[in-house]
């Protein structure tokens, strides 16, 4: 099945009634096509206990997964509906496909249509204490990086987010934009590289991460990995 056949279901209904899910929007989407997939949708439902609402009964676990998610939607909220059906895929038993994927999707305004962001090998870790991210040897200053890179090895360096417009680093904010310039001065300290550690605002928007998520991976640097794990905080 193709991605395109579902623009219109994205919009329109879910479980027999009509309902609105509200898309992540992105620029410029690194995959804006995806085949063989099935569809999984957690909705904003302000009548359900924790606002979400999750129609997974279209899945297939040999497909590709489409996951769309309401970008009204907190992570809070969001993340352990995502959890769920990252477990049930990774566990299933009979008819595993390993070269099947899992995509959140996105209006990509920039050609007026879908476009993806795969999360196949990210692990949500919830419920993360932030006051005891940092400590004196991963601080990232000229010393650390200095030291780790005699070791010839990356120096991993947690960012944190709490909104889409700032990151913080080595506890210290500065504004999204800057990422890219901040990072490389890293990495000329560190010429091994840095390994970066994502942490998430629990009550940050879907679309809000969507947005962080989609600038983390452009990033394109040999020198710059990023965990798979992922922490909410």
């Amino acid at each position: 099945m193709r991605y395109i056949y579902l623009l219109i279901i994205l919009c329109c209904f879910s479980c027999n009634n009509e309902r609105l899910l509200y898309l992540p929007e992105i620029e410029n989407a690194e995959i804006t096509e995806v085949l063989d997939v099935s569809p999984a949708y957690i909705f904003y439902d302000e009548t359900a206990p924790d606002s979400t609402l999750l129609n997974r009964k279209n899945l297939i676990s040999t497909t590709n997964w489409l996951v769309n998610v309401d970008k009204r939607l907190t992570l809070k909220q969001a993340i352990p509906k995502i959890i769920l059906m990252q477990e049930k895929k990774r566990n299933a038993k009979m008819h595993k496909n390993e070269n099947a994927k899992n995509y959140f999707t996105c209006n990509d305004t920039s050609i007026g249509s879908l476009g993806f962001i795969e999360f196949t090998d990210v692990v949500f870790k919830e419920n993360i204490k932030i006051d005891t991210v940092y400590h004196k040897y991963n601080i990232p200053t000229e010393e650390n990086l200095k030291r780790v890179a005699g070791f010839h090895a990356c120096s991993t360096i947690p960012l944190i987010f709490k909104d889409s417009n700032h990151f913080e680093i080595g506890e210290q904010e500065s504004k999204i934009y800057e990422l890219k310039n901040k990072l490389d001065k890293l990495t000329e300290i560190n010429f091994i590289g840095i390994h970066l550690q994502l942490y998430f605002d629990e009550n940050l928007s879907f679309q809000d991460y969507i947005t962080i998520r989609r600038k983390i991976n452009s990033l394109n640097s040999d020198l710059i990995s990023v965990d798979f794990n992922e922490f909410i905080y």
